[in-house]
């Protein structure tokens, strides 16, 4: 047709609708073709009443218009013109389309879907026990936009296993392909819409929400999905409730009215409605009537473009709408395609050619088709024109196309196979189907599903109508443009829905109530640490880890031991370099002076050794500062105890012979002293150096000490110190020791001095008496300071002793070496005086062995 009279034809159509002439777009709902598509639209509505008071299984009538379903059809009826037009997809075939009103009720969705079902060329379904080669009238179905009518649909079209591709049924049970094994659909599920509105609700920290869902497959099965979603991700579901579809009675309408007072009264400002148009519809006229305060309205796909909805008087007043909205490829030519076909509907020649290719519609079996699309205005489009989402109705055609390009083996120049195509033979190549519309790859996933994008709409008022602003797109995640952000509060301030403030750093949540969003603050303790931001409990830090009241994380303990540079070390180390330079110098004294009365008196030789060994017991006191290892742990009590022995076993000699002169009778005196000198002494000595050395082996070997760190006993440090596995064993480790000590003590505690000389008894004692009390405060201060401190108590008793042994029995003869060298004479210190038969005796036998000496 040249374009001049296509350009008069559209003037004469438009004028035509000016005027309001009626059309003839119903019988535009047909079209013949070698292979024909189902369709099942919202193209009116019914009465609710006449449904409740329905008694016989007659005829339902659809008398409201809804211009949705009918730019749906035309979306379908654009794409199938297009591919019949072009050689891509179908060469030498042409589809078909047989377009059928829903009324958005199940009842009324029945009889096409029969229609559909019937054997082709008639109007009856044949009863076959095997449909393998039957033959219905469509080859597959395209919608319906509803879930709730899709559940009733894709249940009898999976028995013929007939492919139905829906543009808008998104609840998630129609994923199952146990149930319907031949639905497909090219929107998402809408676990896919909840799962980005739980997401929503987690980065604005809407913790504390309303969720309301319609009454009806659709609303339930949503809810339910939601909630588990928003549990898990720890979302309290404050108040929770159904919302009627507008068939409910007075006290359903009560139970609402109830629920939303209390989230009126409540502090709850966010609200989730997943609910079909009229529940919604219904909801909000009743929120509008009684003025009830504005909220955050996140809304669902259903409902969030409705003109229904939009149009509401007072919907402005209701707070802030934001929902999901999937986003599809543009079709820019719809617009002008719907008001071409306008155009021709208007045009009596065009309607006329119609009648003369399709004489009958059968609206004597289903009805009229869509009575009300004959009176219909380009005005009446306009508005559903601005929002609508035709993407999904546009692929689901192709999908049908590809799958049957495929079943065909159909390439550029033709189709080889070109015979009848039964649904089932079609299905099969729909399964995982990838195919391309406007440049963009669609697929199928294994449950019939299609992966979109959404992008997150907002309401902004302008006059009566609202404009949805993009604010946010989800593709598995939330990305929020927050400066596009308007929102009903005062200021434009961010809202905030939470049953607690959240708490502080360090701080975790002691639930009270049912909800886990209603809580007070806890701070955590020392030793623990909050883990993260819903943590109920403290998580405690690792043994070797540790951390302050309120922390947010552990620190590293750090090793704690007796280290050399603390106050009490160098102290201790001072008194330690007297002790060690006392003994030293005193051992030089008594090696320079070894002939002299006073150091034969003292045991001469073995004098020197004990001194000897009273400074390796001062070394030893060095193996405890610095950081323990298992070297020093074992050597510790061994290098201490042994030399100590040899130190107090000469003292045992000295005491013995003191005893044995003053307490025996001179016959057994002389013998028993002659005894304790000599090789016998030395041999005392060994013995008793031998006793304390098998006691160390014996305390080694069955209970060695070990090292050890210890996490309890310092709050911000790791204690590593020498871990005494039996004190039992320590304790007879002392014991030899402890026996020379108290024998001594014995020995000379008792004993007179004699006039004249000089008392070595008393140094004795007393050197037992610094020992003792030395070790025996030694046992309490172990068992009671700390165990940081156990090593400074070893250190110091060590010191301790060794300056009480000098300090009491070996400075003082030092002393009298020094500065009173007139008292060192046999008669002062081996008893030789005059008058002393002992003495006398003792110095005659010096004589004669000092004689023979020279």
């Amino acid at each position: 047709m040249p374009g001049s009279a296509i350009l008069g034809l559209s003037l004469a159509a438009l004028l035509g609708l000016a005027m309001g002439a009626p059309l003839c777009l119903s019988r535009q709902l047909r079209m013949q073709g070698d292979y024909v598509l189902g369709g099942l639209f919202p193209l009116g509505s019914t009465v609710a009443a006449d449904l409740q008071h329905r008694t016989r299984p007659n005829s339902i009538v659809c008398t409201r218009f809804e211009s949705l379903g009918l730019l749906w059809a035309l979306a379908v009826k654009m794409a199938v013109e297009e591919i019949n037009n072009a050689s891509a997809l179908l060469p030498g075939l042409r589809l078909g389309h047989d377009f059928f009103d829903t009324c958005s009720e199940p009842v009324v969705a029945m009889k096409p879907s029969l229609v559909f079902l019937a054997k082709e060329r008639s109007r009856n379904i044949a009863a076959y026990c095997d449909y393998t080669r039957y033959q219905p009238r469509v080859l597959a179905v395209i919608g319906p936009h509803s879930s709730e009518l899709a559940l009733v649909t894709g249940k009898l079209f999976s028995f013929f296993l007939m492919p139905q591709v829906s543009y808008g049924a998104s609840m998630d049970r129609l994923s199952s392909r146990e149930t319907f094994p031949s639905f497909f659909r090219t929107v998402a599920s809408d676990r896919v819409q909840l799962t980005a509105t739980v997401e929503l609700l987690q980065q604005f920290g809407w913790n504390w929400v309303a969720a309301l869902g319609s009454d009806d497959e659709y609303g339930r099965e949503g809810l339910g999905i939601f909630s588990s979603l928003a549990n898990a991700q720890g979302i309290c579901i404050a108040h929770e409730g159904l919302v009627p579809v507008p068939r409910f009675d007075g006290s359903r309408l009560g139970r609402v009215q109830d629920l939303l007072h209390q989230v009126n009264q409540s502090n709850v400002q966010v609200v989730v409605l997943f609910a079909s148009v009229h529940a919604a519809h219904a909801l909000f006229s009743y929120c509008i009537d009684y003025n009830l305060s504005p909220k955050v309205w996140v809304a669902s796909e259903t409902w969030l473009t409705s003109d229904m909805v939009m149009a509401l008087p007072g919907m402005a007043q209701v707070g802030t709408v934001l929902g999901f909205l999937q986003r599809g490829t543009p079709l820019p030519e719809f617009s002008h395609y719907v008001e071409t076909h306008l155009a021709r509907a208007a045009d009596p020649a065009f309607c006329a050619s119609l009648e003369a290719e399709q004489p009958g519609l059968e609206d004597d079996v289903v009805g009229p088709r869509c009575p009300q699309c004959d009176d219909i205005t380009l005005q009446n489009l306009s508005a559903g024109l601005m929002h609508h989402q035709t993407f999904p109705a546009y692929a689901a055609v192709y999908s049908v196309a590809q799958a049957l390009h495929n079943t065909l083996q159909c390439n550029a120049s033709g189709c080889p196979r070109r015979k009848p195509v039964q649904p089932w033979q079609l299905l099969g190549n729909m399964y995982n189907l990838s195919f391309r519309v406007r440049g963009v790859l669609l697929r199928f996933d294994a449950s019939g599903n299609m992966d979109r994008e959404y992008d997150l709409k907002l309401w902004v008022w302008r006059d009566s109508q609202p404009d949805l602003r993009t604010v946010g797109t989800f593709n598995g995640s939330l990305q929020l443009w927050r400066s596009r952000m308007w929102w009903h509060t005062p200021h434009n301030e961010e809202p905030v829905s939470q049953c607690s403030q959240q708490c502080s750093e360090g701080q975790v949540r002691r639930v009270k109530g049912f909800h886990s969003c209603c809580y007070d603050c806890v701070d955590c303790r020392s030793g623990s640490y909050r883990h993260s931001p819903d943590d109920l409990i403290c998580t405690p830090c690792e043994q070797d880890q540790w951390s302050p009241e309120r922390s947010t994380r552990c620190l590293p303990r750090k090793p704690r031991f007796l280290a050399w540079g603390e106050p009490v070390v160098l102290v201790l180390l001072v008194l330690l370099g007297l002790a060690l330079g006392l003994a030293l110098a005193a051992l030089g004294l008594f090696a320079h002076y070894q002939d002299s009365p006073l150091v034969r008196a003292s045991g001469g030789p073995l004098a020197c050794f004990g001194l000897g060994c009273l400074g390796f017991v001062c070394l030893s006191a060095l193996l405890f500062p610095g950081r323990p290892s298992p070297a020093s742990c074992l050597v510790q009590q061994p290098l201490c105890h042994v030399p100590l022995t040899g130190c107090l076993s000469t003292l045992f000699l000295q005491a013995a012979e003191i005893f044995v002169e003053s307490e025996l009778p001179p016959s057994w005196a002389d013998w028993l002293c002659g005894c304790l000198r000599g090789p016998w002494a030395w041999l005392v000595v060994l013995l008793a150096i031998s006793v304390e050395a098998a006691l160390c082996t014996w305390f080694l070997m069955a209970f060695p000490p070990e090292v050890v760190t210890d996490w309890q006993v310092l709050p911000t440090e790791g204690l590593v110190h020498c871990h005494v596995r039996s004190w039992l064993s320590f304790s007879l480790v002392h014991a030899t020791n402890a026996t020379l000590a108290f024998l001594c003590f014995l020995g000379t505690f008792l004993v007179q001095s004699q006039p004249g000389r000089y008392s070595c008894a008393r140094s004795l004692t007393f050197a037992m008496l610094a020992y003792f009390i030395t070790w025996v405060s030694f046992v309490p201060l172990l068992a009671n300071v700390p165990v940081t401190y156990q090593p400074v108590v070893h250190m110091g008793a060590i010191v301790l002793c060794a300056l009480g042994i000098l300090t009491t029995f070996h400075l003082p003869k030092c002393y009298m070496l020094l500065w009173q060298p007139e008292l060192n004479t046999p008669e002062f210190f081996l008893g030789r005086g005059p008058g002393d038969a002992r003495g006398r005796g003792s110095s005659g036998d010096g004589e004669e062995s000092q004689g023979k000496n020279k």
